[in-house]
């Protein structure tokens, strides 16, 4: 087996459980020419990627055999490196995806610190969310988030409190 079969068949089982990796889809053939250099976005468009996919492919499937996946790179090498004859235009191509390994280029990544920094800076808090917390940007608990009442019978805000005791 040779080089570019293994990366066809690396790129063929990416992200498919059940793929056999005897023929690719659409998008993981467009997802090799990207991560291999081959499609650049000049030369080489995503939507030459599909045509070049269609032509190639039997009307009725929706994969490419590797033989399939030769005769695209064929057509699609010529593009890529213009100026060269086709043998030669093949043979570069074939270089870049040699040995090639699908990649999770545009995976998840962590989110900056600097903005949640900023975001749960208490000290920047206004309003009623600045209530929540003490001086050292410590939550308050239940007493910051809900207006405890005191059961003493007197109506809030009364000046007056307690003081009926002393007066009687």
């Amino acid at each position: 087996m040779s080089e570019l079969e293994k990366a066809f068949r690396k790129f063929a089982t990416y992200g498919d459980t059940a793929a056999t990796g005897n023929d690719m889809t659409g998008k993981n053939f467009s997802k090799m020419l990207k991560e291999c250099g081959v499609m650049d976005g000049k030369c080489v468009t995503s939507t030459d990627v599909d045509i070049v996919f269609n032509k190639v492919k039997n009307k009725s499937a929706r994969n490419i055999t590797f033989a399939e996946f030769q005769e695209a790179i064929k057509e699609l090498s010529v593009k890529r490196f213009k100026g060269k004859s086709p043998e030669e235009a093949l043979q570069a191509t074939h270089q870049l995806m040699e040995g090639k390994e699908p990649g999770n280029v545009g995976a998840t990544k962590t989110v900056a610190a600097g903005a949640v920094d900023r975001l749960t800076d208490t000290s920047k808090y206004t309003g009623s969310h600045k209530e929540r917390f003490d001086e050292s940007g410590k939550g308050k608990g239940i007493a910051g988030r809900a207006d405890m009442t005191e059961n003493t019978g007197y109506v809030g805000n009364y000046k007056g409190s307690g003081t009926y005791d002393k007066t009687h």
